[in-house]
């Protein structure tokens, strides 16, 4: 299966459910905003959407892999927004869950965005960091020590 292939079925599967269908599912009966709520959401959703989509182009054309860790990038993607933060696909996800948070004035969406995040938390804690670190050894921990984890660093 190619490479564009496989990028759209992992997006389809794992951020399609969790940004999209698991908010809509929560979200269900309860009416979407209007007006300046609409905007704002549809704003994030765009930002979330060309953060995640961005990454993922990096992850296809320089690390020639996908988000997927049995498909993994061969190459440590260091470059666009991974030149900020370690984990800017993530970021992306939980933006637009943020967005359908506010489309829908529902506080239990801000609640799964944060038990999302824990998730995301954990999987990077507790896997890809040390899987990146066995894969790209000292590389990798330069990297760390120059980028955070999910905000940038204040440069000097």
């Amino acid at each position: 299966m190619g490479l564009f292939l496989k990028n759209v079925l992992f997006t389809v599967v794992v951020p399609g459910t969790v940004g999209v269908y698991m908010p809509l599912l929560i979200a269900r009966g309860h009416s979407a905003g209007h007006g300046i709520t609409f905007v704002l959401a549809l704003l994030l959703f765009l930002i979330g959407g060309a953060i995640y989509l961005w990454c993922v182009w990096d992850f296809a054309t320089v690390g020639r892999g996908t988000p997927t860790p049995l498909d993994a990038p061969k190459v440590l993607v260091r470059r666009g927004l991974y030149r900020y933060t370690r984990n800017p696909m993530y970021v992306g996800v939980l933006i637009v869950i943020l967005g359908w948070t506010v489309l829908h004035r529902y506080p239990i969406l801000l609640l799964y965005a944060g038990i999302i995040f824990i998730c995301f938390h954990l999987m990077v804690v507790l896997y890809e960091e040390r899987r990146l670190t066995a894969l790209f050894g000292q590389s990798y921990h330069d990297y760390c020590e120059q980028v955070g984890r999910w905000l940038p660093h204040r440069r000097q």
